[in-house]
């Protein structure tokens, strides 16, 4: 599918942002006043940055709200009700925290929950849809849920759980992959199932259905080559869990810390871009390009 800049970003610092908040409503770092706004100012810039970002690929922003009204059968209608209740919860456990110098536990924990719900139901926009075998798999929550630990971890010094989870996140990011790399061919969908004209015989296509572009083409036919793929497959693990992981290992100091969270984020990115460049839409196999 066609790498949207906005989606990549929401995807990547949201969930970076409700990552940290799941370590503050847990109590990590144990921060009260300036310290504790600190931490809060970046967990909320970049949850909500992640999550405005995402409107920019909307053909109509101005529409968004309507989201919140199909809670029932959207997966994007429960994000934006999950990320709404996290950022209003962790907004007044970290007002006790900052302006009182009080832990209110269970705010804390119900925050935590919650954005850890928000992550989980953005992973589920994508997880849930079988016209994307890649996507369709319980390794696509997986992955977002455990670069979500991962990057809160690290973002919140939390050294010991950075090193478990990064490492952790890797082996998912790794084994997505491997996994996603079989799915299209494993599900079974070819010519014959796309175009309803199995039952009469052998399909293949004589020739494009449309001599120019459109929409379905722009969007969800994207190809990316399987050499160039590799090369930022490697890229992205290491920069997203084995420098971080090195780095940690050092004697702490903050240029070092901060240089393993730089190394995070571009890594996550370059999985981010990879996750929506190499998902094959199974509309591709209508214009023969599958």
């Amino acid at each position: 599918m066609h790498p949207a800049p906005s989606v990549i970003f929401f995807s990547t610092f949201s969930g970076l942002g409700f990552g940290l908040l799941i370590f503050l409503g847990l109590g990590y770092p144990g921060m009260t006043g300036l310290n504790a706004f600190a931490f809060f100012t970046i967990a909320y810039l970049l949850a909500v940055g992640g999550l405005i970002s995402s409107t920019f690929h909307l053909g109509h922003p101005e529409r968004a709200l309507k989201a919140f009204t199909q809670w029932k059968t959207s997966w994007l209608s429960r994000e934006a009700w999950c990320a709404v209740a996290a950022l209003v919860l962790m907004g007044i456990y970290g007002a006790g925290l900052v302006f009182f110098g009080e832990r209110w536990t269970i705010l804390g924990v119900l925050g935590a929950v919650m954005s850890f719900a928000t992550v989980f139901t953005t992973s589920m926009i994508y997880g849930q849809l079988k016209t994307v075998p890649r996507w369709n798999s319980p390794l696509t929550p997986g992955n977002f849920l455990t670069i979500c630990l991962a990057g809160g971890a690290l973002l919140s010094g939390q050294v010991t759980w950075a090193i478990v989870l990064l490492a952790f996140a890797g082996a998912i990011q790794v084994a997505t992959w491997f996994t996603g790399d079989k799915a299209f061919g494993d599900s079974g969908t070819d010519m014959a199932s796309a175009t309803r004209l199995g039952d009469r015989g052998s399909v293949r296509a004589f020739e494009p259905p449309h001599t120019g572009t459109n929409y379905l083409l722009r969007e969800f036919v994207h190809e990316i080559g399987r050499k160039h793929a590799q090369k930022l497959r490697i890229i992205a693990i290491l920069l997203m869990a084995v420098v971080p992981v090195i780095l940690l290992m050092l004697p702490f100091n903050h240029f070092i810390a901060l240089f393993a969270v730089v190394s995070h984020v571009a890594g996550v990115l370059t999985a981010r871009w990879l996750f929506f460049a190499e998902a094959e839409h199974v509309v591709g196999l209508y214009y023969g390009k599958r």
